[in-house]
């Protein structure tokens, strides 16, 4: 297992999509300055796969046209090679495609790859919400850019620039036992 092992690697992981269509935030502008956010007529979207390290709060970050079980075996792909050796515990939600059969079969063959459930209708838990949400305030919110692709690149920059803090960890007593096992 996983947990048995010092330096195991703990990683959260979701999938976000992202629209053309700006979302919008409260924002400060002068008076009689209403800020414009731009109303695109299509529903075009992409989907990115994004996977937290809830110690050094490192993102490892995937474009994908759809969320399924072959786009989420692409990502975990993605996930052993940056942390080739290690065994990973990696905290998922219940979406369908992580537990069909080509997920299942991959899991099968990368016995270092242990999975963890959220509980059900509980996002609140996953640490990837929140990096989905400041990447959101940050590049998606109020956005004027006319062409998904620009978006979707500016998106993704942004994850793989910062890192993301996370209390996952120090809520259930990881960071006060970890000096142990190191």
């Amino acid at each position: 297992m996983a947990q048995d092992v010092p330096d195991t690697v703990i990683l959260a992981e979701d999938e976000a999509s992202l629209y053309l269509q700006a979302t919008v935030a409260r924002v400060w502008a002068p008076r009689r300055q209403t800020p414009l956010v731009r109303v695109d007529p299509q529903r075009d979207k992409t989907s990115f796969y994004g996977t937290l390290d809830l110690v050094t709060g490192c993102e490892i970050v995937t474009e994908s046209p759809d969320m399924n079980g072959a786009a989420t075996v692409e990502h975990l792909t993605y996930v052993l090679a940056a942390y080739p050796g290690r065994s990973i515990l990696l905290f998922l939600d219940r979406a369908s495609w992580h537990k069909g059969p080509l997920v299942r079969e991959f899991l099968a063959a990368n016995p270092r790859l242990e999975i963890m459930y959220f509980p059900v209708a509980a996002p609140d838990l996953n640490p990837q919400e929140h990096v989905w949400k400041a990447t959101r305030r940050a590049i998606s919110h109020n956005h004027g850019r006319r062409r998904l692709p620009e978006l979707a690149d500016k998106f993704a920059v942004h994850l793989k620039a910062h890192t993301f803090r996370s209390s996952f960890l120090d809520c259930y007593g990881y960071t006060a036992i970890r000096p142990r096992f190191i």
